[in-house]
């Protein structure tokens, strides 16, 4: 672990040179499995800066949320959804950020895992 694919294929190619001349090699990633990629939670839609975060113990949406800058003016915050992937299955979690910004209701502001993905739809104008 911790190679580009351009480094693994470097590697290859000068293991194969002894038996092949001028070989040729070509490692095409085809799937991401690291723990840098899978610990990760991301919030997009209409925030003022969809990122992906590092996970850390105790975050809850509302963390997440203001990572990313905040909702934007054209944000509709209570239709929000955390989606969790188990197993083969992803799950909606309905989050009212308005509710927790706002009052203070903390009833939907759920703590987050890895691979968790946060989407703040807009509003229709």
């Amino acid at each position: 672990g911790g190679h580009t694919p351009a480094e693994v294929g470097k590697t290859i190619q000068e293991k194969l040179s002894a038996y092949v001349r001028d070989p040729q090699v070509a490692v095409i990633l085809t799937e991401l499995r690291s723990h840098e990629f899978l610990s990760r939670v991301r919030v997009t839609g209409a925030v003022r800066q969809p990122v992906s975060i590092p996970y850390r113990q105790g975050m809850t949406v509302l963390d997440a949320v203001l990572a990313a800058g905040g909702t934007t003016e054209f944000a509709a915050p209570n239709r929000s959804n955390l989606y969790r992937r188990t197993g083969s299955t992803t799950k909606p979690y309905a989050v009212e950020l308005d509710r927790i910004l706002k009052r203070g209701d903390l009833s939907t502001n759920f703590y987050v895992a890895p691979g968790d993905v946060i989407t703040i739809p807009e509003r229709v104008l």
